[in-house]
């Protein structure tokens, strides 16, 4: 999205209300209203172009066995599996983003009209053309060998069990009726369209947390309610998605204002009232993490840990790449050392040195060896920048997990057979915390987390924070202006070595054994991912993040609560980038500072406008000048 786009939206919790409307009165002023478009007035081409790339979509996962794989996986029964709404999905995308339209000062939009549902429908008709396409194609051809889920299964989930010449039909007309609704969406007025979106979402929230859902309802003595929502292949009933549907939507309706007035109040909070209202946000939070484990079963308790782990790990990452801009593709280097390191002062079988330290007392000589690990892989390549320090700390991050792997040290870390019967977590001499109880594991995992969103929240806020985001911002205006920019990346790397550490730490006592296998490059890319996605530089933003991926679709090796999606993780996080790239570059909770920085451009030309449109309320009429000229 460019300033050009949206010159009068400004990022999030940067402006207040006033200037807010003054940014909706500017862009009312310059984006003009036309009538509607007449209903075959159409941008055929553009209709063409996007349904093509809509079945382009479609025949891609078609042949990546997505629809046939998620089939299992009910969404709303008997009605819409995980499999159909993959396809499905495309041409509604596709029929709502036809009808979008490039906002540029002095230009008119057409209002939204019966146009807009019309050039949907062809578009989504065109994009299911693709899968009826496929149908044919998988009737009349054997391609298998060059494409391995050429199938029959696959002909017949997609000709829902009937002939061919059906899948067609049902296709086109699917495709059309698709992308009509998404077409039909441009209709809805803001508010409506909101309580639409909140009943979907509802819908598909809770069938993806079934597992979680019913975990929480068995500990409650809820299962009753449960039974009746959930089918028992899985999915929610097609009557109590109707019921779900209309509270979330009620719900919306009564709520928004007491919503909205809730966030103003409390946007509008300075000093210490708005510290208190963080802290008691905080202590709510922290509260409902301590309580949730106990009403829930191993699994959950075992996810919940999985995420925990992941956050210390983002939390890490989050003070290389988020606050200093350093592009760090080799964590995953620190979070093996940490591991290893752990594993080699507390196991009785470690090969050469096994001194057999309690827990604690291991995680001083972790963060101390892990801390020089990072200050040994920053310091010769410090001073580059960009892709070319990416590449680099990409090979130093291989060449950890290579000398832990390799026959030369097998002596110290066990080689490729690793180190086994790692010892729990032991606490002050009190209990001993392994993978056996997921429970003490998230409580353990919970802590340290605390620890490291304090410790990151000082450091944000610190001298040394600020040097962080000054060289972030511009690292050769930062050195102009007396920062000591290697010292201070020296830094970021060092601190996020042993915020990653305590993750190693805790993952080898809780699965019992490390091995070279478990710190691949992906699991890096992973926890980049997660960091990016949630936004950079945003401690809630991060937590969100590996929530989001790691508790829904799982980690390299970590089950999710969609572990159907297993297969296609990797997809979808692709997937996830782009469209953050394109549509939210600061990231799902982003950072105000963070924002600031990406949208400047865009703030610049607000402020413009409300200064002209200031002057013409005093009688200048400059900004209608402005936009007659251009």
């Amino acid at each position: 999205m460019t300033a050009d786009e949206q010159p009068s939206e400004a990022a999030p919790g940067v402006t207040d209300a006033a200037s807010g409307a003054a940014g909706a009165q500017a862009h009312e002023h310059e984006t003009p209203q036309a009538p509607p478009r007449p209903l075959l007035a159409q941008d055929w081409r553009r209709l063409l172009r996007m349904g093509a790339v809509g079945a382009t979509a479609q025949m891609f996962l078609a042949l990546s066995n997505m629809p046939l794989r998620l089939d299992d996986r009910l969404l709303i029964k008997p009605i819409l599996s995980f499999g159909y709404l993959s396809l499905l999905f495309v041409p509604f995308v596709v029929g709502n983003r036809v009808g979008h339209q490039i906002k540029r000062e002095g230009i008119p939009t057409h209002a939204a009209g019966a146009h807009e549902v019309i050039g949907g429908a062809v578009a989504g008709a065109v994009a299911g053309a693709g899968v009826s396409l496929m149908a044919l194609l998988l009737a009349n051809f054997d391609l298998r060998e060059p494409l391995v889920n050429w199938s029959p299964q696959l002909a017949d989930l997609l000709a829902f069990g009937n002939s061919t010449g059906f899948a067609v039909f049902i296709w086109l007309l699917l495709g059309g009726l698709s992308g009509a609704a998404g077409g039909a969406m441009r209709l809805l007025r803001p508010r409506i369209r909101r309580v639409a979106v909140t009943m979907i979402l509802t819908v598909g929230l809770i069938s993806v947390m079934e597992t979680l859902v019913t975990d929480l309802a068995e500990g409650m003595r809820f299962e009753w309610l449960t039974d009746r929502v959930y089918a028992r292949r899985g999915g929610v009933n097609w009557n109590w998605a109707l019921i779900l549907a209309a509270v979330s939507g009620l719900v919306s309706v009564l709520a928004r204002g007491r919503v909205r007035r809730t966030r103003e109040r409390i946007a509008s909070l300075e000093g210490a009232s708005r510290n208190r209202a963080n802290l008691g946000l905080i202590a709510l939070t922290g509260a409902l993490l301590v309580i949730l484990p106990m009403f829930t079963g191993k699994l959950t308790n075992e996810l919940l840990a999985n995420v925990g782990l992941f956050v210390l790990l983002a939390l890490g990452l989050n003070v290389v790449v988020g606050l200093a801009g350093i592009l760090d593709l080799g964590y995953v280097a620190f979070f093996a050392v940490g591991s290893y390191t752990a594993a080699v002062l507390t196991a009785a079988t470690s090969p050469r040195i096994n001194p057999e330290l309690p827990w604690f007392v291991a995680l001083i000589f972790v963060v101390g060896i892990t801390g020089l690990v990072g200050l040994f892989i920053g310091a010769p390549v410090i001073r580059m920048r960009g892709d070319y320090l990416a590449i680099v700390t990409l090979g130093f991050g291989e060449i950890i997990r290579l000398l832990f792997l390799s026959d030369w040290l097998s002596g110290w870390f066990g080689g490729s057979q690793g180190i086994v019967r790692i010892p729990g977590a032991g606490i002050f001499g009190l209990a001993s915390v392994d993978g056996t109880d997921p429970r003490a594991v998230f409580y353990l995992v919970l802590a340290f987390c605390a620890l490291t969103i304090y410790i990151s929240w000082r450091l944000e806020r610190s001298r040394l924070g600020r040097a962080w985001m000054a060289v972030r911002e511009d690292e050769t205006v930062a050195e102009a202006m007396g920062i000591n920019t290697v010292n201070v990346k020296l830094m970021a790397f060092v601190v996020g070595a042993v915020l990653g550490s305590f993750s190693g730490a805790i993952f080898s006592a809780k699965v019992g054994s490390v091995f070279p296998n478990s710190f691949l490059i992906l699991v890096s890319i992973v926890i980049l991912v997660v960091v990016i996605f949630g936004g950079m530089g945003s401690i809630p933003g991060v937590i969100a993040g590996s929530a989001v991926l790691i508790g829904v679709l799982g980690g390299p090796r970590q089950p999710g609560l969609l572990a159907e999606f297993s297969e296609y993780k990797l997809l979808i996080y692709g997937a996830l980038l782009i469209w953050m790239m394109l549509a939210r570059p600061e990231g799902l909770i982003p950072s105000v500072r963070r924002s600031r920085e990406l949208h400047q451009q865009e703030m610049a030309q607000d402020a413009w406008l409300r200064e002209q449109l200031d002057e013409e309320a005093n009688g200048g009429g400059s900004l209608r000048a402005s936009a007659a000229t251009s």
